[in-house]
């Protein structure tokens, strides 16, 4: 495999965004904690090889804390992800943040190790969450990842050292 680049997203790219986002996640709307986001508009950085999308990062920052709101790699376990991760890491540094988080769902048993392999920690656990950002988003499935029923939000987080 060619080595991928990481790039942040211009605003050339913002259509190929939102096409990627709603393959892979049935809309460019995300909802974490009861917040719409418009994840096609969001900063973020974009794994390529030969100007061809690999992967795609979005974030979201708010005073001293930045969400991850969306992480895909097409190309499983050659570092995309982490590289995408790392990319934010250091913008969210850079602008003074001293948390990164983010939200996955209860179903995501994949995305719980893998945050986790990066050093992120499970800070809290949204009961029935999922309920309130289907009136949101009423599109959020049922049944996710194996067959687990989606209900819950998972918050996930890694403090930034200065």
């Amino acid at each position: 495999m060619n080595r991928f680049q990481i790039r942040l997203i211009n605003n050339e790219d913002r259509k190929r965004v939102a096409q990627f986002l709603i393959k892979k996640w049935g809309s460019a709307e995300i909802v974490t904690r009861g917040h719409i986001h418009h994840a096609n508009k969001l900063p973020g950085f974009i794994a390529e090889i030969k100007n061809e999308l690999i992967g795609l990062i979005t974030y979201h920052i708010y005073k001293s804390q930045c969400e991850i709101v969306t992480l895909n790699s097409l190309i499983e376990k050659k570092g995309i992800g982490r590289a995408l991760v790392d990319s934010v890491k250091d913008a969210a540094s850079d602008a003074g943040c001293k948390r990164l988080w983010l939200i996955t769902t209860n179903d995501n048993t994949y995305a719980l190790r893998y945050y986790q392999k990066l050093g992120f920690r499970v800070t809290a656990y949204h009961i029935d969450a999922i309920e309130q950002s289907r009136k949101l988003k009423p599109e959020i499935a049922h049944i996710g990842m194996d067959g687990i029923p989606i209900r819950d939000e998972i918050e996930l987080e890694m403090l930034i050292q200065d």
